[in-house]
């Protein structure tokens, strides 16, 4: 396909799945922080209401409420949400007033009409409990990172294997995100030719009074190279079409935050895929006070026949919108603004995939694999003081 054809091509989908991204009425959806950033797009459903019950459990981080959006918008019928602390119950139901509230985790899980239990716990608890859900017969649907110890990864292979469950992550910086998702697309179909390399930087906002206190512990959050990272090793396997992947360098460090001597604010690694092709990831706790968004998150991919670069949350100094993308080839060069007119697909995917037992919107071997290696590079990490 000519590069004419091919834009058009690509401008024609995007219309054809246009969302209109617009702010949750109640629900933390503030650009500002990343704990609470909860993207809504526009409602697209695969199944018909009652087709698809789901339940929503152990509240701990905010992303569960974006994990949510993206199932109720793909046509899922949330029943059940528990959480021990009932307060986080509460503020749950005041944005999904039609949620029940649950006794307990077992009530949910003995009821037959549930197909799959969402998931934002403490993140060292989040192995155990997929571990759980999934030997009640529910697929299960996790914030990331997925495990902090390979053996917690181990154990969840071994019952996804006995009982057919799945076990699936919300990568969000990829998955929710329509500037991630849009390349996806182009370089699948192409667009820039072999990838020869992946940038992947992701600075974060820390806001450390709206954290819990498990985020500073080390043994509970997993290192910043297992928490953050985890998005960045789902994208360098993405981007460079690698089912696996060496790495080459790892480093750590805490610059700016002696209050807190478990909390690691900075990670680095280096990566080569199976592809052939090579990777950095950055993440970080350093966002400016100034800057409009929770992090300057950015993607740099570079290929035989062009680049790509992302520009996810903001175009600093330009525009406090995210999703833009930044094409260049032999031909030219353009800026497309994506904001709403790619959407979620994921999750109306995932939804399928539950039912039909496919693996379109992601395979479980994508998944572990991204989280093996972002737990192999924060073990091997070399820690920077």
């Amino acid at each position: 396909m000519n590069r004419r054809n091919f834009l058009s091509s690509t401008a024609a989908t995007m219309a054809a799945s246009a969302f209109a991204v617009r702010p949750l009425s109640g629900a933390p959806v503030q650009k500002a922080e990343g704990m609470n950033y909860a993207p809504q797009g526009k409602p697209r459903p695969v199944v018909k209401p009652g087709e698809f019950i789901i339940a929503a459990v152990r509240l701990d981080h905010g992303h569960i409420y974006g994990m949510c959006n993206g199932l109720l918008e793909a046509g899922a019928t949330l029943k059940w949400v528990f959480d021990p602390d009932p307060k986080k119950t509460e503020a749950f139901r005041l944005k999904f007033p039609q949620t029940k509230a649950a006794r307990s985790l077992d009530e949910v899980l003995a009821d037959p009409e549930i197909r799959l239990v969402a998931a934002a716990a403490v993140a060292s608890e989040r192995g155990p409990l997929g571990c759980k859900v999934m030997e009640a017969g529910k697929d299960y649907f996790t914030d990331k990172t997925p495990f902090t110890t390979l053996p917690q990864l181990d154990a969840a292979k071994a019952v996804v294997a006995r009982t057919g469950r799945k076990y699936m992550v919300y990568f969000s910086e990829r998955l929710h995100n329509e500037s991630s998702m849009f390349a996806t697309d182009l370089i699948q179909q192409g667009a820039i030719g072999k990838v020869i390399q992946v940038i992947c930087l992701a600075p974060h906002r820390l806001t450390p009074a709206s954290r819990p206190d498990w985020f500073f512990q080390r043994e509970k959050y997993g290192g910043i190279l297992c928490d953050i990272g985890s998005h960045q090793f789902e994208q360098v396997l993405t981007f460079t079409g690698s089912s696996d992947a060496t790495i080459t360098r790892a480093a750590v460090g805490n610059f700016g935050n002696p209050a807190h001597p478990e909390l690691e604010d900075f990670g680095e690694a280096c990566l080569q895929g199976n592809s052939g092709a090579l990777s950095y990831v950055r993440v970080d706790w350093f966002t400016p006070g100034g800057l409009n968004a929770w992090g300057d998150g950015r993607t740099i991919v570079l290929g035989t026949k062009g680049t790509l670069e992302l520009r996810k949350y903001e175009d600093i100094g330009r525009e406090t919108t995210g999703d833009h993308v930044y094409l260049a080839d032999e031909k030219g060069e353009q800026h497309l603004s994506v904001a709403g007119k790619v959407g979620y697909r994921f999750f109306g995917e995932f939804i399928l995939d539950c039912l039909n037992r496919t693996e379109k919107a992601m395979t479980q071997a994508h998944a572990f694999k991204a989280a093996e290696l972002c737990l192999r590079a924060q073990a091997m990490a070399q820690r920077v003081t």
